[in-house]
């Protein structure tokens, strides 16, 4: 294995193992993702011709707002103990660190959208030739929200109430995710073609592969300082 995969795995599992032992945190978004989406049959209407045409955005608002909700979890806790600043003065490459803490927080609370997101579109009868699109738009859209997420978490870990303004500088980062992948969740309902949209979303998210972890670093280096 070469030297510098070390402590990119090392960090890894460290953050899958303490979410596995605080599993409470890991159950507020999920928990909130599934009530959402279960709420809307019985707020707005149970007619299913109806809930067919909002299921696309009302699971990917829920998935939107279930990663923000996450969000703050994810250098909090370092940075209360002092282990971003050991991070930042190691000789390892900060923005690889940051990767791997990005990688476990996306592991703990995007895929498990993921994973649920086609039962609970049942819920809002999205029809069975939509579904392979829905989930396919989450594994695309959901890393970019992970790695978008972080630079915000960066630039907020420092203050004492930064959920609000996280929340602003985050959220119109999210919407052409949104928008481009509630679309071709509803393009995919008519069989129509989808590949302008999920090119759309790849190439955010090799951008956002490519560039967050610095672009973190860079934020993080200014609030440690």
């Amino acid at each position: 294995m070469p030297h510098s995969l070390i402590p990119f795995l090392t960090l890894l599992k460290r953050d899958l193992t303490l979410a596995y032992r605080h599993r409470g945190e890991i159950a507020n978004p999920l928990l909130f993702f599934i009530m959402t989406i279960t709420l809307f049959p019985l707020g707005i209407s149970a007619e299913a011709q109806l809930l067919q045409v909002i299921a696309p955005g009302v699971i990917w608002v829920a998935a939107l707002l279930a990663a923000l909700l996450s969000l703050e979890t994810l250098f909090r806790s370092d940075f209360e103990d002092g282990s971003l600043e050991q991070m930042a003065l190691t000789p390892h490459s900060l923005a690889g660190l940051i990767l791997a803490k990005i990688i476990a927080h996306w592991i703990i609370s995007g895929l498990p959208l993921i994973l649920l997101a086609p039962f609970l579109s049942r819920l809002l009868f999205l029809p069975d030739n939509a579904v392979p699109t829905l989930i396919l738009t989450l594994v695309l859209g959901t890393p970019i929200l992970s790695l978008v997420g972080a630079i915000g978490v960066a630039l907020t870990v420092g203050l004492r109430q930064g959920g609000i303004l996280l929340s602003l500088l985050v959220l119109p980062l999210y919407i052409p995710i949104l928008i481009f992948a509630a679309n071709a969740v509803n393009v995919a309902t008519a069989d129509l073609p989808i590949a302008g949209q999920l090119y759309f979303l790849a190439a955010l998210l090799t951008l956002s592969l490519t560039l967050s972890p610095f672009a973190t670093a860079a934020a993080l280096r200014i609030s440690l300082s």
